[in-house]
């Protein structure tokens, strides 16, 4: 964002900003891209995304608007086979279905092509006797797999031919690309360095990706020496740079898993996938050996806990989520230095679950503006391929809490354009990226200003030009 209203030249050299003069008043040098009156902003980064997953979308049966189980297993029996022979869906949401899903269901509509349904949240999948079979594994009478056992079968399904994966990805960015954006955070549940070195030596080049670690990889993270900020090895250029540990504390509300304080049905209160003391004892780690840490957290239960193990070990880093947080844990965050990493188009897909599920919840749903009020970094993002990569949906979602012509939704936690841009930039709402002398030049050129604009304008924001160190990978 600029010191003040222009119009301004800006000068690039070297990858960064070199100078900004009101329009005119220096000489043009070297090639000039005519902005024309449009506005720069800092290029837009998506801090919470499963890549090949996302990438994977344009392989699989659309769910999103499955009304019941019955149709949203037509849907993805009459969709095509993905290259390896099974039929895969994804982005049901079954929470408020009247009809529950069954296995028998499911296997009279889909025969023997085994067939899975990935739930809009990633934390549940519905699978056929066939899908099971080819899985070697068996599931209860509704043909259901939760939280790990779905995201097993989650990875297998995204260990595609890395030529094909590959090249969905790059699509995938070039997508992203063309909406403003310079970065992601990459949240994949692989060994993500190996991919990301494939991808550079073949000559990705589009985005800057910080790339996350799990759990079960964390041995060999710390043994290799990977810490947070450092590029790839090998690499000839920082574009791609160890990112976080990544650990799921707690389920999701769709899969009514997340870990809550108050019930759900009068007796469940979630599931915390992770115990208290081995999170702990996860962070430290990762903290020792110079990672940061970014926990997912849904519930409220969840939260705390997380919260609880930042204090604990003196890691830095993010709640990823925070959907449901307790009053007295709001101001936990900024107090601990801990960011909270939201996707805001969340709320609005989850609205009237939250108002089902959790009607008995005293902590606050989905909270952005008590964050920001308490000092908070707040880091906007999509959970690709939960919601898509779009950051000027989730920045008018987290404007206007609205969507689709309904009234906004819970408006009290709604946040300025200035605090959901600059959440929307590597380094978040506290101190947000900004166009000045010496800044990386990633920059993006939108047609509107997007201060000003209201909320269909920025959903169908058009950007006409997106740079990355001063390089176009967009537009022009």
């Amino acid at each position: 964002m600029l010191p003040t209203s222009g119009p301004f030249d800006v000068f690039l050299e070297s990858g960064e900003i070199a100078d900004i003069a009101p329009a005119g008043v220096l000489r043009p040098r070297g090639e000039i891209l005519d902005a024309a009156g449009r506005f720069l902003i800092p290029g837009l980064w998506d801090h919470h995304v499963h890549t090949t997953q996302w990438a994977l979308t344009a392989q699989r049966a659309d769910l999103g608007g499955a009304e019941s189980a019955a149709h949203a297993a037509r849907l993805v029996a009459a969709s095509d086979l993905v290259p390896d022979g099974r039929r895969v869906g994804a982005g049901y949401r079954d929470a408020l279905w009247a009809e529950t899903p069954t296995l028998a269901l499911l296997d009279e509509l889909t025969g023997e092509t085994p067939t899975y349904l990935l739930n809009a949240d990633a934390h549940s999948m519905w699978l056929n006797s066939a899908a099971q079979r080819r899985e070697g594994i068996s599931t209860e009478a509704d043909g259901i797999l939760r939280e790990e056992p779905a995201f097993e079968v989650s990875k297998r399904l995204n260990a595609v031919d890395p030529d094909v994966g590959d090249r969905l990805v790059t699509r995938m960015a070039k997508e992203a690309a063309s909406r403003g954006v310079v970065g992601i955070v990459d949240l994949d549940m692989a060994w993500n360095e190996e991919s990301w070195m494939r991808r550079l030596a073949a000559g990705f080049d589009t985005l800057r990706v910080e790339f996350g670690v799990y759990p079960d990889l964390l041995p060999r993270a710390l043994a290799e020496g990977l810490r947070t900020g450092d590029p790839v090895r090998g690499a000839d250029s920082d574009l791609v740079t160890v990112g976080p540990l990544k650990v799921i504390t707690d389920g999701s509300l769709g899969t009514r898993t997340a870990a809550v304080t108050h019930p759900y049905d009068g007796h469940d209160h979630g599931l915390l996938t992770v115990r208290p003391a081995e999170l702990r004892e996860l962070m430290a780690a990762a903290t020792a050996g110079g990672l940061r840490c970014a926990i997912h957290a849904i519930g409220d239960e969840a939260n705390s806990r997380a919260l609880d193990a930042f204090a604990a070990t003196g890691a830095w880093g993010s709640i990823e989520h925070a959907q449901l947080v307790a009053h007295a844990d709001i101001p936990r965050f900024a107090r601990l230095g801990v960011a909270a990493s939201v996707q805001p188009e969340h709320a609005l897909d989850d609205r009237d679950m939250a108002d089902a599920l959790w009607a008995g919840q005293t902590s606050i749903a989905y909270p952005m503006r008590s964050l920001v009020d308490a000092g908070a970094t707040l880091l906007l993002g999509s959970d690709a391929p939960v919601s898509p990569l779009d950051p000027w949906a989730a920045i008018a979602a987290a404007v206007f809490r609205a969507r689709d012509g309904r009234e906004p939704w819970r408006p009290e936690e709604t946040v300025d354009a200035m605090t959901a841009l600059g959440a929307s930039t590597r380094a978040g709402s506290a101190s947000p990226d900004a166009l000045t002398p010496g800044a990386p030049a990633d920059i993006a050129m939108c047609d509107i200003d997007p201060m000003t604009a209201d909320d269909p304008a920025l959903r169908a924001m058009r950007v006409s030009a997106t740079l990355l160190a001063g390089r176009l990978t967009y537009g022009g």
